[in-house]
């Protein structure tokens, strides 16, 4: 098989990635764009190209195909972040309709892209429905859970729900807090992450009682991240196989508590790659194949 990813912890063999050096392009590229996209700081493209090359060694320690998307004259900066414009089924990819304005390009790119892949497409979220892919989570290989907040509406939902009637029997819509407001950045994956098939790492002071008490009595474990390390993204982490995963550095005590449940961490620096324009190393891999 060339696709089929209806899991968040199965070992990847196959992931799309976009190089920075196609993503953000050039100094003056960062510069004419961070602001509008609400990064917290124009990211330094030397050291970004640095950071990453390190991330990609990790990926590759235990996938065995990495595949680079090219530079796409619709996108920007945020096309670093790969994981949100598609969804991947054992049926093909779903390309999403992105609720940031400024990504709306992004999707017809990788669209462009799939075929060279051998990624048929299913189907796309069109009209007045919106979906990121930060807010969809395989719970099971046949159980959805949908984060319904500002990047991700109820009829990209509803969407969503029609185009994988045939696979999925649930999806569960999952309504997501104000937080920071529309310009920010809040995914479901912003406060849950998968580590294995019954272990997840949560930020559980932003879940939603019945969805949380959903999770549990689903037999998943949950582990807490602390409070002072939510906002260092501590909770997006990136499982390549059960209970094997990649995080931020500068997170010891979720690495700690991690690793007291048998979970593998390794850690890499992000500063320029994810602090800045707020999304993790789930953000910048989307498994095209788990197996």
């Amino acid at each position: 098989m060339a696709f089929g990813c209806q899991s968040m912890v199965k070992p990847v063999r196959r992931v799309l990635l976009k190089h920075p050096r196609d993503a953000f392009v050039s100094a003056a590229n960062i510069a004419a764009q961070w602001q509008d996209l609400n990064y917290l700081g124009a990211p330094d493209l030397a050291k970004a190209l640095d950071e990453y090359e390190f991330f990609v060694s990790l990926l590759a320690k235990t996938i065995p195909e990495l595949i680079y998307l090219p530079p796409h004259p619709q996108t920007g900066l945020d096309s670093l972040y790969v994981h949100d414009p598609l969804i991947v089924t054992e049926r093909g990819a779903i390309l999403c309709n992105m609720g940031k304005t400024q990504r709306q390009g992004e999707p017809t790119a990788i669209g462009d892209y799939l075929p060279q892949m051998g990624v048929p497409i299913l189907d796309r979220i069109s009209g007045t429905g919106t979906l990121e892919g930060g807010d969809v989570i395989w719970i099971e290989e046949r159980t959805l859970a949908v984060g319904r907040g500002y990047r991700t509406n109820t009829e990209g939902i509803r969407q969503l729900r029609d185009l994988t009637a045939g696979f999925v029997d649930e999806v569960v819509a999952v309504p997501l807090p104000h937080w920071n407001g529309p310009a920010d950045v809040l995914h479901l994956m912003s406060f849950l992450s998968p580590i294995d098939h019954d272990l997840s790492l949560v930020y559980s002071r932003l879940m939603p009682v019945p969805f949380r008490e959903w999770l549990l009595a689903r037999g998943i474990r949950l582990v807490e991240v602390p409070d002072e390390e939510f906002e260092s993204m501590a909770c997006n982490v990136l499982a390549v196989a059960p209970s094997q995963c990649i995080m931020l550095d500068g997170n010891p005590r979720t690495r700690k508590l991690l690793e007291a449940e048998g979970a593998e961490v390794r850690v890499f620096r992000g500063d320029e790659i994810c602090a800045k324009g707020a999304g993790g190393p789930t953000c910048l891999t989307r498994p095209i194949l788990r197996e």
